[in-house]
């Protein structure tokens, strides 16, 4: 008896690795499966942007207002563009505030402003049926009534979407299973109910996050289920690598949940997040000079501060003042004290992290920086001028402290460096060599031995445990959620959201290009973590606030933190618009008859 089962035992150690290797096939398979039906549903139904009003010329011809904020003008940027050699290249803007309530902004003093006749030299508040004189072309102003209001309510409570959240979220969970199971030949008793608390965490926080979403009647839950596709990824990382840390990451990351509906819920407000652009500013101001004075240097950056058994690293924190306020400044670019402001504070930033020899996150925030400014003010000469004396700072750099160069001479000749600068590069390589398409498991997985192996170098060690696809479909997953932002982006009721959306898009595909393409040495090595994968409190809590700005930007009313849902739902489905020059907006103008306005003669049609 005893043989038998001593024989059975042996068959099953015997059948393991095969088990654990089609297991990983499996895994493989659903994440492709999971990031397919995560694409369909972000991107199916057709997204037209909101009409907040329109400015309309005497002869019937009209300019839709699809952001709460519009700049009239000669330049292509502008949002109505009049091309009329008496109008500015940015002669005034139109702008609606929180409340509903429209104003008028004056651009240039020069050529001035009328409003119904009268020159205004302020911002100014807007009536329907205004009359806007900019260089001689007189424009009327009508806001969207309220009964047009609703039927882009309506439009946006049409979801669109082809798959269920619950189903991909139970897609999610087997994959979470087959990956806890890849750990069991080598879970020790030690580490054994960390390991197996941390999955079952990470499951739990999805599935909660998820009911709390169907409680607040939002159904899109696609960004949250890539999210936690990578942070999956990234617990599997740290149970091979640092199992005694999975506790600090869990706490990270119910942190950054929190911190995730915590600023998405201000966000609702773009008051408030003008009100906090200065204070925000401030604090991350004085921060990153801390970090330069009193940091503590690790893997040749000075990029951290510790407090207590803490470690921060402040750049990460830093990001969301850096969009936050970039964001909430050019929102309303009319003052160039704005823009120097953002320039300024910009400027500040880069120079504190290259002091710190972070160069990694420096290009990230000057990436950021560029998207900011170019999506306000359409100027593409100054970006290309300030990419320019980025650069020339950056090569001054290099200039007094030729030491930096030294990690950049490694670049595309690592296996000259094989045994020095580009030890981490080279095994790497042959870390995701040895992986093949489906891995060598966390059994026979060697690269935990590298320095940084679980943040700059965690592309290397996904491909090596769990195959180069997988690995492949983590990166897959950020470039999804960037395309999404994106193309969201577009509609936003707002210019803040859109700035903000893009920017955040901006700093994750940044972040993961330079951690993938770094590790395999086709980019220099700079140390910028993989979001939501590679492992660091600090680094978690940034990820999770970068997404409140890009579900702030979906304007999909079951999806979007910036939208309210109404408060109470039509008994009856409200009848599509009918087709009309006027798109309804004349159906509810309040005692202002349209022939007063436009004459019998010259009225649109």
């Amino acid at each position: 008896m005893n043989d038998f089962f001593n024989n059975l035992l042996a068959a099953l150690s015997a059948a393991a690795p095969t088990a654990l290797w089609i297991g990983r096939i499996c895994m493989t398979v659903i994440a492709v499966w999971l990031l397919i039906r995560c694409a369909r549903s972000l991107f199916s139904g057709k997204r037209e942007p909101e009409v907040w009003g329109f400015l309309s010329l005497s002869n019937g011809a009209r300019y839709d207002l699809t952001h709460w904020e519009n700049v009239i003008g000669r330049a292509r940027s502008c949002d109505v563009r009049i091309s009329f050699p008496s109008v500015s290249r940015s002669h005034a803007a139109v702008c609606r505030g929180d409340d509903g309530v429209w104003q008028v902004y004056p651009l240039n003093q020069s050529s001035g402003v009328l409003l119904n006749g009268k020159h205004i030299f302020s911002p100014t508040r807007l009536q329907a049926g205004d009359s806007i004189a900019v260089g001689g072309v007189e424009l009327y102003f009508f806001p969207a009534n309220h009964k047009e209001e609703l039927r882009q309510a309506e439009r946006r409570s049409r979801p669109g979407h082809t798959v269920s959240a619950a189903g991909s979220l139970w897609l999610l969970s087997i994959f979470q299973v087959l990956t806890f199971m890849q750990f069991l030949p080598v879970c020790t008793e030690d580490y054994f109910p960390k390991i197996v608390l941390s999955f079952a965490a990470v499951g739990a926080a999805g599935w909660a996050l998820y009911g709390l979403y169907r409680a607040m009647q939002r159904t899109a839950y696609e960004l949250e289920t890539l999210v936690f596709f990578l942070i999956t990824l990234g617990i599997a990382v740290m149970s091979a690598y640092a199992p005694s840390s999975l506790f600090k990451q869990l706490i990270a990351i119910a942190l950054g949940i929190a911190l995730f509906l915590l600023l998405g819920t201000a966000l609702r407000s773009l008051r408030l997040a003008q009100q906090l652009r200065w204070p925000v500013a401030a604090a991350a101001a004085a921060l990153l000079a801390f970090n330069v004075l009193f940091g503590q240097r690790i893997f040749g950056a000075k990029n951290w501060i510790s407090i207590g058994p803490l470690s921060l690293q402040p750049s990460e924190l830093v990001k969301i003042a850096f969009i936050l306020a970039g964001a909430a400044t050019l929102d309303r670019l009319f003052a160039k004290r704005n823009l120097i402001f953002t320039v300024l504070f910009s400027a500040y930033c880069v120079g504190c992290l290259a002091l710190m020899s972070d160069f990694g996150t420096a290009l990230v925030f000057f990436v950021a920086f560029l998207c900011i400014a170019f999506l306000r003010t359409g100027d593409l000469p100054s970006i290309v001028m300030m990419t320019a004396a980025a650069g020339f700072a950056g090569g001054l750099m290099l200039h007094f402290k030729p030491y930096i160069a030294d990690r950049f001479t490694v670049w595309h000749h690592a296996w000259e460096f094989a045994q020095s600068t580009g030890y981490q590069q080279t095994r790497t390589m042959s870390a995701v060599a040895s992986g093949g398409l489906f891995g060598a498991g966390p059994t026979d997985a060697w690269l935990k031995y590298v320095g940084a192996a679980n943040t700059d170098l965690v592309f290397g060690v996904v491909s090596e445990e769990f195959g180069l696809l997988l690995a492949l479909c983590a990166v897959a997953a950020i470039i999804l959620i960037a395309v999404f932002a994106i193309t969201s982006a577009a509609t936003a009721r707002s210019s803040f959201y859109t700035i903000a959306s893009c920017a955040a898009a901006a700093m994750l595909t940044v972040q993961v290009t330079l951690n993938t393409l770094g590790s395999v040495d086709l980019l220099p090595l700079t140390g910028v973590t993989f979001p939501f994968v590679s492992m660091g409190g600090s680094s978690m809590l940034s990820c999770w606030s970068l997404m409140a700005f890009l579900k702030a930007a979906d304007t999909r009313q079951n999806a979007s933190f910036a939208l309210r849902l109404p408060k109470r739902r039509p008994k009856t489905k409200p009848e599509p618009p009918k087709a009309k020059p006027s798109n309804g907006f004349f159906d509810e103008i309040p005692d202002i008859p349209v022939d007063e306005i436009f004459g019998k003669e010259d009225k649109p049609e």
